[in-house]
């Protein structure tokens, strides 16, 4: 006589169980993306956290810049290229700041770099310090450019040749030029790149984006309205 006990459980396993494993395995992934993105590449919209900072702390010493080199107010801005928090960052946050208060001289932005997410985070960070050492003018059309560009996090852009291909198209910069200086100074720029990271770290960051305004740092792609008060507070002292 055949084992009835063990078929009925193996037909309750195969009708139940299975599709509850799959329906757990997706709340799982869905829950990895919406706290840390894909594959963990950033902060995402997690709200600021109280840490002991203080603008003038930061080394921002050769840095990029975005803004009047004597803007009353600095913010110190840690990202990637690669994160898709700093795009959303930069489409929204960023280019409010950048009208408000960037445009109007009371603002400079300091590009710092926290190039985490492997080869194609390292390029766009030289290919940066580059075109910011040979056409500091244009360093913010190339960096709008980049985040414009970015696909998926490794999609396709990112490397050094979509890079090139893409500063070409930008009028003012001669991306001969930023090439020679990558070669030239290659070594200076990836200590530079590195001393960002450690020092973002040393204030407790850990992803991107991240900011520093005053006293107050600001952890993930927080809205316009997280950030200009602390700027406001700034202005007024």
């Amino acid at each position: 006589m055949a084992d009835t006990t063990q078929g009925a459980n193996g037909s309750f396993m195969e009708k139940y169980l299975t599709p509850i494993a799959v329906i757990v395995g997706a709340l799982i992934i869905a829950g990895a993306f919406a706290f840390g993105g894909a594959g963990g590449t950033g902060l995402g919209n997690q709200p600021a956290a109280p840490v002991a900072v203080d603008i003038n702390d930061v080394d921002i010493t050769g840095d990029p810049f975005i803004g009047a080199a004597d803007a009353p107010v600095v913010m110190a801005y840690w990202f990637d290229y690669q994160c898709p928090f700093c795009k959303q960052f930069e489409q929204t946050t960023m280019q409010e700041l950048y009208t408000n208060y960037v445009a109007t001289g009371k603002l400079k932005i300091v590009i710092q770099d926290f190039q985490f997410l492997g080869p194609d985070s390292d390029d766009a960070a030289l290919f940066a310090r580059a075109v910011w050492e040979a056409h500091p003018d244009r360093f913010y059309d190339w960096f709008k450019a980049m985040f414009e560009a970015q696909d998926e996090e490794h999609g396709g852009f990112g490397d050094a040749d979509s890079i090139e291909a893409l500063t070409r198209t930008i009028p003012g910069i001669d991306t001969d030029r930023v090439l020679a200086l990558i070669d030239e100074k290659k070594s200076e720029y990836q200590a530079a790149i590195a001393a960002d990271r450690a020092e973002g770290q040393s204030f407790g960051i850990n992803g991107t984006p991240a900011m520093i305004v005053g006293t107050s740092m600001f952890s993930g792609a927080q809205p316009y309205s997280a950030i200009a008060p602390a700027i406001d507070a700034e202005l007024a002292k």
